[in-house]
């Protein structure tokens, strides 16, 4: 089987200036590495990871290699590779997948050959390689288990399991508390507002802001707006979080309502098409779209490019949607997850936290005994221990 398949290996020094930048900084994930060192639990085993792949993924997948394993990597959206931290991982000899845009084909490709690699244990992020292996079994006999890393993964392993169709053992690491209280909000939150003000050269300040979704992506990304001076709209389908959204000091409203008022729509559903014509109709002049959504259908871009006269690329990653009546729409980064596809990526102190969910959930798959074939929420222990690592990196004593 091939080692590795990318764009170009010529890169691999600036990726790996990359990657030698987030280690200093991903303090967890080397007190759990130094941890797992001793007892030899990876060695001889295959891992496969399908999930963003930048530099803070790179260096969990040579953590994993440096415990002893043989990993095989992909970008679980083509958008979020970066082709010169590819490179960098090729040249450590690991095998990867990827590279930035590839078509939907060649994506598929890639998801197929980290599967042949029938791992022992995988990384997975939006659930399409679990799918994978769910439809191509004979890849999966020596697989102990499958941890996810976001809502859209969890989702889809979740309603395989009420449906009886689960074959494997699968963590949610998006639910444990050290993710979705940090990365989801934290992470989330920072990383798209840098994404878009880097993208466009804006101000945030004095606009509206619609965030469509008010789960724990959806409040990051208000409050941060909140704080970078805009008004905020939520708009919501559960009543709980639209009232929790109102209680915040958000107005909320229906999307049909908000979409003449917004200068800026954040998607953060995990759901299909939540906007689409009937919205762009109303928006105003020179609104501008992104999505913060692990999937790029959240903005319906199908409806968009229906609609418009003419689209053109105005800057790097802006697409300008003229109507014939004259108005503009700009669609951020293809609509893909904004913070990846049109920056980079979460905070390294805050993945930090969820890799080192990833690596010590993995150990546990590893060492478990009798694992069935359901979802099972990431161990309270686990979850405890990545906090504890991070206040002892910190520094930070707290009261027993």
């Amino acid at each position: 089987m091939q080692d590795y398949l990318i764009h170009d290996i010529n890169q691999a020094a600036d990726g790996q200036r990359q990657i030698d930048w987030v280690a200093r900084w991903m303090k967890v994930v080397n007190q759990l590495a130094e941890r797992f060192q001793q007892d030899g639990v990876f060695r001889g085993k295959r891992i496969g990871i399908c999930i963003h792949l930048e530099a803070k993924t790179a260096y969990l997948a040579l953590i994993v290699q440096r415990l002893g394993a043989e990993v095989w990597i992909t970008s679980s959206n083509p958008l979020s590779a970066k082709d010169e931290v590819c490179a960098a991982l090729a040249k450590n000899g690991v095998h990867v997948f990827a590279r930035h845009g590839a078509s939907i084909e060649e994506y598929w490709s890639f998801v197929d050959t980290i599967a042949r690699a029938r791992p022992h244990a995988v990384v997975d992020d939006g659930g399409d390689l679990c799918e994978y292996l769910h439809a191509h079994p004979e890849l999966a006999n020596e697989l102990r288990g499958i941890c996810e890393e976001t809502t859209t993964g969890v989702n889809r392993i979740k309603e395989r399991e009420q449906q009886g169709r689960l074959k494997f053992p699968a963590f949610g690491i998006n639910e444990a508390l050290s993710k979705c209280l940090f990365d989801n909000r934290y992470g989330t939150g920072q990383s798209t507002w840098t994404a878009i003000t880097q993208l466009t050269n804006m101000s945030v300040a004095g606009k509206t802001v619609v965030v469509i979704g008010y789960g724990w992506c959806g409040r990051g990304i208000a409050i941060r707006a909140k704080g970078l001076g805009a008004e905020v709209v939520i708009t919501e389908i559960d009543p709980w979080k639209a009232l929790e959204a109102r209680m915040d000091g958000f107005k909320v409203m229906p999307l049909l309502e908000a979409a003449p008022l917004g200068d800026i729509f954040v998607t953060a559903t995990g759901w299909r098409a939540v906007v689409r014509e009937e919205h762009f109709k109303v928006m105003k002049n020179e609104a501008l779209l992104a999505n913060a959504g692990h999937f790029d259908y959240e903005i319906d871009t199908g409806d968009l490019r229906r609609l418009a006269q003419r689209v053109q690329l105005v800057r790097e990653e802006v697409e300008e949607f003229l109507f014939p009546d004259g108005k503009r729409l700009y669609l951020l980064a293809r609509g893909g997850i904004i913070n990846i596809a049109g920056g980079l990526g979460h905070p390294v102190e805050i993945l930090d936290l969820s890799f080192g969910l990833q690596l010590a959930t993995l150990h546990h798959v590893l060492t478990a005994e009798h694992l069935e074939a359901k979802y099972y929420p990431v161990p309270k222990a686990i979850d405890e221990l990545v906090v504890r690592e991070r206040l002892r990196a910190d520094r930070v004593r707290i009261d027993s």
